[in-house]
């Protein structure tokens, strides 16, 4: 069993920066894609930033330039740091790691964290 465990949401002004944070822990062999999702109140979950385990990245249109995904591979950890953020970049934000475990591949999502983006 994999587990996620996110950290570094809170509370932003516009324009403000934070960086998320997602370690992955269990019976990992090797972790290909590590990604962020976001899901506002009333709105559907979204792909925000993907990264796979060779380094190639892609971002959603409203957030490449603004924020940027890399990982740690040795720690198993996918960062996201959040730059010029916007108060439509409020959600709770998802942390989703797909590879193969001791017995079988996996899809592990984390439990969310909070931001939002305020004055």
């Amino acid at each position: 069993q994999v587990q996620l465990v996110e950290s570094g949401g809170g509370l932003v002004q516009p324009g403000g920066s934070l960086r998320l944070s997602c370690a992955a822990s269990g019976s990992i062999i090797s972790i290909d894609t590590m990604a962020w999702y976001r899901q506002a109140p009333g709105k559907q979950r979204e792909s925000v930033a993907a990264t796979t385990s060779s380094g190639s990245t892609n971002y959603a249109s409203s957030v490449k330039g603004r924020f940027t995904i890399s990982r740690d591979n040795a720690k198993n950890t996918v960062y996201l740091q959040m730059n010029s953020l916007k108060p439509e970049d409020t959600a709770v934000y998802y942390c989703h790691a797909g590879g193969y475990g001791r017995e079988m591949p996996f899809q592990a999502w984390g439990q969310g964290t909070q931001v939002t983006v305020s004055s």
